[in-house]
């Protein structure tokens, strides 16, 4: 009864075509397996053959059980409805009693087709428990797979059907020829019987003829249908290249690659077993034969083969002659080599051969990596291993199969780039801009054939540095590639220029990826991140569908900066990630906002209000944005000095807004010690031996000079003398009232005005007792005075 219960809960993600095939509802419905499903497993159906004629009297005593034990069940169902159709059921299968042994064949092939089902869905789990079914989403291919096994089974049946008509049909004849000698004089009747043989033998002869020409039609549709679903899985494989390459910029990605093995090798058997019933057909055929032959060397070459250059099958026509001759492999680069790879360091790969069950057992397979240049990508039928462009150490592999996970892998641990040769570059390409790819190659014999396979699998493009201060640039070139490269290129081509809101759904996707954040990028930051790459702070309009070119990007610097747009960019992700994250997840980060819109949304806070941004005039800096007073009596808007990765590893965020007096409330409304206290650093206790405790506390503007004493609702570390650090502030110009509006003028002026780095001042807290206590240090005088 188990093989019952796997098949229940695998029946719910199969077709209807597929249970009504297996089930044949006529003959023997699905109800009969459920009903009886614990004695139908009991008995030993796997010994009938349709030839073993002295098998008869086993098959009735079967068919009559199965008949008895349906009555039976009927009369105890409560359900009138199913008491009515096992009935009805049961009298159907009287039909078997003039030919018991065909329902014991049926049968028989109806237990193995259920075998050879859960055998496929098992190896695609995975090991997971038979509870744990995949969703019908995960058998999208199970209706051209599964459709495929069970009309081979089929064609099995009818080739056995045919050697049983012929056996019958030979000794029939036989009979005839016997009877010939005693047969009447011409004009004469035939005695009966002799009729009846003549009419038994052309029956047989028809039966014979219909059968072979039925079982000729169900291999040529096997085959179109071996094809169809050999085009699936390419396609299949092609696409899981794609995601695999967009997962470099934070796109969804499921690496498992066994149901795609297990595709590969259900194929692979298929046509296997579709050869075998040609070679037995009795008549050649050779034009299956020949496409069998064909699909074969797809299988084997393609099963895997997703390499960019198949997309030359587009392209012109000087390009054909080289992709009739490539070589695709059934290697996948399961786990990438990193895409920016520095010399003289170490990293690692896995290549993955989805047909590695199948590989035929005795000389080990080693498998040899090399570095090729886009060029050479472009043209792999003519690389050799001698053709490199670089040294590759540790670059050989044994494929090795993992019987535990079905695995076969070849793992490149330690492997490191010594040196490298780069082409002539174009214009002013920057050598970040280069784009490389690893080769691996090997010859690989499959089981059943003859001669070994020639195999290849290029890498997703690296890019070679030599020192670190070009890993930034390096990364800019990948996101291009990895973003806005079409599946089906030229290696390792891309567009010159692509519309903004491509380029703003790759920047948030890589954000979010690289914060590790659900929490996305909005529009205000979207927009000044477009005003902020075509230098266009008054643009109000939509930029969707501007174009951005690859040198806005990362080749020329920001007007008035000394940084490019991904320079700057990079570094807001990486002073987010190790110190913001939780900041920005909980939203309490504006972000990226232009001074213009800051003005506009500050302008009618009370004093105090302030909000988070990410600076624009320097990388990787966070600044707090907020309302004063001005000396007027109206209100202005400053910025302070921003707080880079080096500042927040001395002081926490939280710790330095809890010490900065003059903001009360994080905008719109939201009491800064509510929002942010779980961020607080508690009082570091006491120290031992009698020393006094020292703490770090960030003073802003002209409180260094007034050291005044922290607000009433800020938390206290009494007694314990303090150093203070200096933050310069920088304030919009004119300042504003509440009153006025805002008027174009100074609308202009708050987009201009610059934040500026000012070298913290040290001051002296009064509970130090140092002479000039609240005064700045004059370090000039003091040398002078030393001097003298």
């Amino acid at each position: 009864m188990a093989q019952w219960l796997h098949m229940s809960q695998l029946i719910p993600c199969l077709p209807d075509d597929t249970i009504n095939s297996l089930y044949p509802p006529r003959t023997f419905p699905i109800e009969v397996r459920h009903f009886l499903s614990e004695w139908i497993e009991g008995q030993r159906w796997d010994d009938f053959a349709i030839e073993n004629l002295e098998q008869q009297t086993q098959a009735q005593a079967l068919l009559d059980q199965t008949i008895n034990m349906l009555q039976t069940i009927a009369h105890q169902n409560a359900s009138v409805v199913d008491r009515m159709k096992l009935m009805n059921i049961s009298r159907n299968m009287a039909g078997f009693q003039q030919q018991p042994l065909q329902f014991g064949v049926m049968v028989r092939d109806i237990l193995r087709k259920e075998r050879v089902l859960l055998s496929a869905s098992s190896s695609t789990r995975s090991s997971q428990p038979f509870q744990q079914l995949p969703n019908r989403e995960f058998y999208q291919h199970l209706p051209d797979v599964d459709h495929l096994v069970l009309n081979v089974l089929e064609v099995q049946d009818c080739r056995q059907n045919i050697h049983q008509l012929q056996e019958e049909l030979n000794w029939e004849k036989q009979n005839y020829e016997s009877l010939q000698g005693s047969m009447p004089p011409n004009g004469l009747e035939l005695p009966k019987d002799v009729q009846k043989l003549q009419t038994h033998i052309q029956t047989l002869e028809y039966k014979v003829k219909t059968m072979t020409t039925k079982r000729f039609k169900l291999l040529k549709d096997c085959v179109d249908f071996l094809d169809q679903c050999q085009t699936r899985l390419i396609n299949r494989l092609k696409e899981w290249r794609c995601e695999q390459h967009k997962a470099a910029i934070g796109h969804d990605f499921d690496d498992n690659l066994n149901s795609l093995q297990t595709w590969c090798e259900q194929l692979l058997g298929v046509n296997g077993k579709l050869r075998q019933e040609v070679m037995l057909a009795g008549e050649p055929i050779p034009e299956l034969q020949e496409r069998l032959g064909q699909l074969l060397k797809v299988l084997i070459q393609r099963s895997a083969s997703i390499l960019i250059v198949i997309c030359l099958l587009k392209q012109k026509a000087c390009f054909l002659t080289y992709v009739t001759d490539v070589s695709f492999s059934s290697l996948i680069v399961d786990k990438q080599p990193p895409q920016v790879i520095k010399t003289q360091s170490k990293f690692s790969t896995t290549v993955r051969y989805l047909l590695g069950e199948k590989m035929a057992p005795g000389k080990p397979v080693v498998l040899k990596a090399q570095i090729i240049n886009e060029l050479q990508a472009r043209n792999l039928g003519n690389v050799s291993c001698s053709d490199n462009v670089g040294e590759l150490i540790n670059n050989t592999a044994i494929l090795e199969h993992n019987t535990a996970s079905k695995h076969t892998c070849a793992t490149f641990r330690n492997m490191s780039i010594k040196k490298i040769k780069r082409a002539d570059r174009k214009g002013s390409e920057s050598v970040t801009e280069e784009k490389f790819a690893i080769l691996f190659s090997t010859e690989i014999t499959i089981t059943g054939c003859d001669t070994p396979h020639r195999t290849q699998m290029i890498s997703l493009p690296v890019v070679v540095i030599v020192h670190g201060s070009q890993d930034i640039n390096a990364l800019a070139t990948i996101v291009w590639d990895c973003a806005f490269s079409e599946p089906d290129r030229v290696p390792f081509v891309v567009p010159e220029r692509v519309p903004w809101r491509s380029m703003y759904s790759t920047l948030n996707s890589k954000f979010t990826s690289e914060v590790q954040t659900k929490h996305n990028l909005d529009q205000y930051n979207q927009h000044f991140l477009a005003q902020k790459i075509f230098d266009k702070p008054d643009f109000a309009d939509d930029f969707s569908n501007t174009m951005v070119t690859w040198a806005q990007f990362n080749k020329e610097v920001l007007p008035g900066r000394p940084f490019t747009f991904w320079q700057w960019f990079e570094g807001v992700m990486e002073l987010t990630k190790k110190h913001l994250k939780t900041y920005w997840s909980e939203g309490l980060i504006f972000g990226f906002i232009g001074k213009q819109h800051l003005h506009l949304i500050l302008k009618d806070r009370p004093n105090g209000t302030f909000l988070l941004r990410f600076s624009d005039s320097e990388i990787g800096g966070i600044t707090i944005a907020y309302v004063s007073a001005s000396e007027n009596g109206g209100q202005k808007i400053q910025n302070i000095q921003p707080f880079t990765k080096r500042d927040l590893e001395i002081r926490s965020l939280g710790d330095r807004i809890r010490d900065i007096n003059h903001i009360t409330h994080l905008y719109p409304d939201f009491p800064k010690h509510e929002v942010f206290k779980k961020f607080y650093s508690e009082p570091q206790p006491s120290p031992s031996g009698g020393y006094i405790p020292v703490s770090l506390q960030t003073t802003v503007g002209t409180e260094a000079g007034s050291a005044r004493p922290p607000s009433p609702a800020m938390p206290t570390m009494a007694d314990s003398p303090h150093s203070s650090v200096n933050f310069t502030v920088c304030q919009f110009q004119p300042p504003f009232s509440p009153q006025e509006s805002m008027t174009q003028e100074m609308m202009d002026t708050a987009t201009n005005p610059d934040e500026f780095r000012a070298a913290p001042s040290v001051v002296f807290p009064n509970e130090m007792g140092y002479p000039g206590n609240n005064t700045e240090i004059d370090l000039e005088s003091i040398l002078k005075t030393l001097d003298d």
